[in-house]
């Protein structure tokens, strides 16, 4: 039985100059959508280039993985900025990764919030406006990647916006849906065939056991496995191949 279908996605390009956090070359060879670190929390005009091209190559869609200005703390440190500023730093993000987009014959085909701009813009309306202004700002109707009941995606959809519910393979999810923060205990979940499992249990029946043991309904379209994790391009491929055993179409939404 064919149980749908469902994107794939993991964040890339998180490095600067020599250092490098995720392993690109090998999470393309699996993953169906690219959320690509566009400077703010990672990621260089080099490294942009050289994970578009490799995207472009493997027919992965890229996508602009937008954030706080906060290389040092990678941006999961939460910033106050003032709703005119964070718009235009959210296009200023956009039209640089699409320069390299174009460059490799692809175009950004979507935006996604990172780390704390993320989870800002999950509850803050006013943060997660100035986003989709940013977006707007950027020129042309990009879809927006967020949370299931999000203000960000409430907002993008006023702006008529394409929205696109996501979850999270290897996070841990509150009663009410929402992420355990990063801070709490098993907020990640580290067991590999735990991952597996959620991923399977999402993708087929909207739902995931909360960190109380609920089982909360989570109706996504796409479905994160972070690359920063280790060995994410192995645990990727498990996924991946769990899901089509499942009889899950694994493509990109966009």
């Amino acid at each position: 039985m064919t149980w749908g279908s469902i994107d794939l996605n993991a964040d890339l390009g998180e490095g600067f100059g020599r250092w490098r956090l995720t392993d690109d070359e090998a999470l393309l060879s699996v993953v169906t959508s690219a959320n690509v670190a566009c400077g703010f929390h990672a990621g260089d005009a080099a490294t942009m280039r050289r994970v578009c091209e490799l995207a472009a190559e493997r027919g992965v869609a890229i996508g602009a993985q937008v954030s706080y200005r906060d290389l040092a703390g990678f941006g999961r440190r939460s910033m106050d900025v003032p709703p005119a500023e964070l718009a235009a730093e959210v296009a200023y993000q956009i039209g640089a990764l699409e320069v390299f987009a174009r460059a490799a014959g692809a175009r950004v085909a979507y935006v996604k919030p990172h780390g704390a701009l993320y989870n800002r813009v999950a509850r803050d309306e006013e943060q997660a406006a100035a986003v989709v202004e940013g977006v707007l700002l950027a020129g042309g109707a990009l879809p927006v990647l967020g949370l299931p009941g999000s203000r960000l995606l409430a907002m993008a959809e006023k702006a008529q916006l394409p929205t696109v519910a996501e979850a999270f393979a290897d996070r841990a999810y509150t009663d009410d849906g929402a992420l355990v923060p990063r801070g709490d205990e098993g907020a990640v979940i580290a067991d590999p065939s735990e991952v597996v499992e959620r991923s399977v249990a999402l993708a087929r029946f909207g739902t995931v056991v909360s960190h109380t043991g609920e089982h909360v309904g989570v109706r996504a379209r796409s479905l994160c496995v972070h690359g920063d994790t280790p060995g994410a391009a192995g645990l990727a491929r498990r996924v991946r191949d769990e899901l089509e055993a499942a009889g899950v179409r694994v493509e990109a939404f966009a």
